[in-house]
């Protein structure tokens, strides 16, 4: 008795050996032998059926992954849980590999005994796998002018189609069809939001982003002259454009200008500075120097302050002529005789 499990490993190594033996060709086409299904296609994650179809004169049935043996029969051979029988009957042998990796890729054969003559067909399983990216560069920030280059890496079976999208209003379409994207010489404009996308039809996209800030130095975009009635309030502004955002300084002449002052009161918010005179008196009427500055540069800017006797047009500059426009129409409708020096006789 002590031999018999050894009796019986003896006997079932036999009958495999003459089941599948070594060298047996594939012959899908083998008429007389109802062939395995084509090629099969399932997404990770999913369950693959592998069917085979048979018939009465089959004797002995088994399904191989390479040389490793999942089913014979009833009898399970794989360890694998995932790995279970669907059907064993007269017509049809079929398996479930089931929560399918990328792994389980490969061919399987269906081995089948008539006869005494084993006979195989054979299936290739094919897994696909949706668009990951496992790569892609962080957000940044570079100075204007800079050259930049952005990367996005994506993993996926078939291989995924990695595209860069500027997302802007004035944006068209793709800006770059490669993992890669170069900008060269960059300019404040081409500063937002980048957008890689990873795609290859097993799943919906996978969609990332990246913030590219571009530093400028700071200039004026908005300063003009003010009018102000004395006693009354009068308020300077002076708006600038910077990144970073600019700190913003006020002058008259060589002073600073700050809360300190009396009846003067400064605000500075991101882009916009404003100095309010509280009530305007005629030591305040003057030009005033607006500076923005960020670690990158400064731009100054010229306001005047005036009271109800100067004219000054809405831009900083020097006050404007209220007479220079009658005195040119004057000119223009006298004649032309009149202008010219008188004859010498």
């Amino acid at each position: 008795m002590g031999f018999a499990p050894w009796r019986w490993l003896l006997a079932l190594c036999l009958r495999l050996l003459f089941l599948v033996p070594a060298g047996v060709p594939v012959r899908s086409g083998d008429a007389g032998f109802p062939k395995a299904m084509d090629n099969v296609t399932v997404r990770q994650g999913d369950s693959a059926i592998l069917r085979c179809t048979v018939d009465n004169r089959v004797t002995r049935v088994a399904w191989l992954n390479r040389s490793t043996i999942l089913y014979t029969g009833n009898d399970k051979w794989s360890i694998d849980p995932r790995v279970v029988l669907l059907a064993n009957t007269k017509s049809q042998y079929s398996i479930e590999i089931q929560n399918v990796d990328i792994y389980d890729e490969g061919p399987y054969t269906c081995s089948v005994q008539t006869d005494n003559h084993p006979k195989t067909s054979r299936v290739h399983l094919i897994v696909q796998v949706p668009p990951r990216i496992v790569d892609i560069s962080s957000n940044i920030a570079v100075n204007e002018g800079s050259n930049v280059s952005l990367i996005c890496i994506a993993t996926g079976r078939p291989e995924p189609v990695v595209n860069w999208r500027y997302l802007s209003p004035k944006a068209r379409g793709f800006v770059s069809e490669d993992e890669y994207l170069e900008i060269t010489g960059i300019t404040r404009e081409q500063s937002g939001i980048y957008e890689c996308s990873a795609s290859n039809d097993v799943s919906a996209p996978d969609v990332r982003r990246v913030k590219l800030t571009v530093n400028y130095p700071p200039y004026i975009l908005d300063a003009q002259n003010i009018g102000a009635p004395l006693g009354h309030r009068g308020i300077l502004q002076c708006e600038a454009s910077a990144v970073p955002a600019a700190d913003f300084f006020w002058y008259k002449e060589d002073k600073r200008l700050s809360d300190s002052w009396r009846g003067v009161k400064v605000e500075n918010r991101e882009t916009v500075s404003r100095v309010t005179f509280l009530n305007v008196s005629e030591q305040d009427y003057g030009n005033y120097t607006c500076m923005a500055k960020n670690l990158l540069g400064h731009s100054n800017a010229s306001i005047i302050l005036f009271g109800p006797g100067a004219v000054h047009d809405g831009n900083s500059g020097s006050p404007q002529c209220p007479f220079c426009a009658p005195l040119l129409l004057l000119l223009l409708l006298l004649p032309f005789s009149l202008l010219l020096p008188p004859a010498q006789f």
